[in-house]
């Protein structure tokens, strides 16, 4: 008989077997649901995906290609009162570069006009290039995009008219991966030119854009088969 002022035993020990081998039994019943395998398996997967694009946008940042070309396609960028911004500053000097070493004879600028802006981003880099040298005769503007694949695009139809055959896409490192595949993607003989230095300095800025890069990437993945491909020759206008 127990006595009195006796106090109950609330230890592990006091706990049943059959009570933890049942715990034990439903926890290895949950862990084999297919149900939760499944669950557990669209995260992994979805993050291995984003991974391993992150790591095939950031290698190809640093493929570059060395061979001449006909043409150098300068992927637009904000253009503020009639001035380059200084990322779109660093396409056009990289394209620039390239022209006076004889890599590239031509330069295909493209951007339209941005949100309150007067003048298309081509316009105000063909303008950039010119006062820096560059024959204005050698520089061609695609004047409507505001798009990377519309950039392209209307690019295709200058070098449909002007009969180019090899080009270089000359844009950010990390906008590479993406900018090339569609260039291809479009019919284009593209490499490529991937600029030696870039705005996007800071470790935060450059996983901004690595991260941005990932989505839009994603997305171009997803919709390819049902993007138009055709050249836009509308998007064509005189440099001035």
């Amino acid at each position: 008989m127990r006595q009195q002022n006796q106090k109950p035993d609330f230890s592990a020990q006091s706990v049943s077997p059959r009570r933890t081998e049942e715990t034990r039994f439903f926890v290895s019943r949950l862990f084999r649901s297919r149900r939760l395998r499944l669950l557990l398996l669209v995260p992994g997967l979805a993050l291995g995906w984003i991974m391993a694009l992150a790591i095939e946008i950031a290698t190809y940042a640093t493929v570059q290609d060395d061979d001449p070309a006909a043409a150098a396609i300068v992927l637009g960028a904000a253009a503020w009162n009639g001035q380059p911004s200084p990322v779109f500053e660093e396409r056009i000097k990289h394209a620039i570069n390239l022209y006076r070493a004889g890599r590239v004879q031509s330069i295909i600028f493209t951007g339209g006009v941005g949100e309150g802006e007067a003048t298309a981003e081509a316009i105000a880099a063909s303008r950039y290039a010119v006062a820096r040298g560059v024959a204005s005769q050698d520089v061609y503007c695609e004047t409507v995009s505001h798009f990377t694949h519309e950039n392209l695009l209307g690019a295709k139809a200058i070098v449909e008219q002007q009969q180019f055959d090899r080009v270089l896409v000359v844009s950010d490192p990390l906008h590479m991966r993406r900018a090339v595949t569609m260039a291809r993607d479009f019919g284009l003989n593209a490499y490529p030119a991937p600029t030696p230095t870039s705005r996007y300095i800071s470790l935060s800025s450059q996983l901004g854009f690595l991260w941005s890069e990932v989505r839009y990437y994603t997305s171009y993945l997803v919709k390819r088969p049902w993007l138009n491909k055709e050249a836009n020759y509308a998007a064509v206008q005189p440099c001035e």
